[in-house]
């Protein structure tokens, strides 16, 4: 499986107020369709799936919410692709499959969404590293 294409349709990013207390952070990813991409440029050997997606980004209570919409194309094999397709007719996507594509919308999405939250002064998402100093020994 290639990644041959990631793009965001929508980025949405709201703060709704000004106290940041007792802020809770929780994510969200969802599939909202899987369907095969017909593409001349690729040997006949894989089969490309587009992939549909939502993450959203939520500060409760009511503080902050970024939505990110867009879609991934992968380059598959043919046998692949089918049980893929054969799954999502019931809505259901295979375990190993489905951590593979959250993983690209989590890497994809989570470098934006930190920018974003610098650029609008929010709590970051994620915790960055950061350096504290030795305490001394006397």
């Amino acid at each position: 499986m290639k990644l041959i294409g990631f793009n965001f349709s929508k980025i949405n990013i709201e703060r709704f107020s000004e106290k940041v207390e007792n802020l809770k952070i929780n994510t969200n990813i969802n599939i909202s369709d899987i369907e095969e991409l017909k593409s001349d440029f690729l040997s006949m050997k894989e089969a490309l799936l587009k992939i549909k997606f939502t993450y959203n980004i939520n500060y409760d209570p009511d503080f902050a919410k970024i939505e990110f919409m867009g879609d991934i194309i992968l380059a598959v094999e043919p046998k692949e692709m089918k049980d893929v397709l054969k799954q999502w007719k019931n809505k259901k996507i295979a375990e190993d499959f489905k951590i593979t594509v959250f993983n690209i919308v989590l890497r994809k999405s989570n470098l934006k969404a930190l920018q974003l939250e610098d650029e609008i002064n929010l709590p970051l998402h994620l915790p960055l590293p950061s350096l504290k100093q030795e305490e001394k020994e006397e």
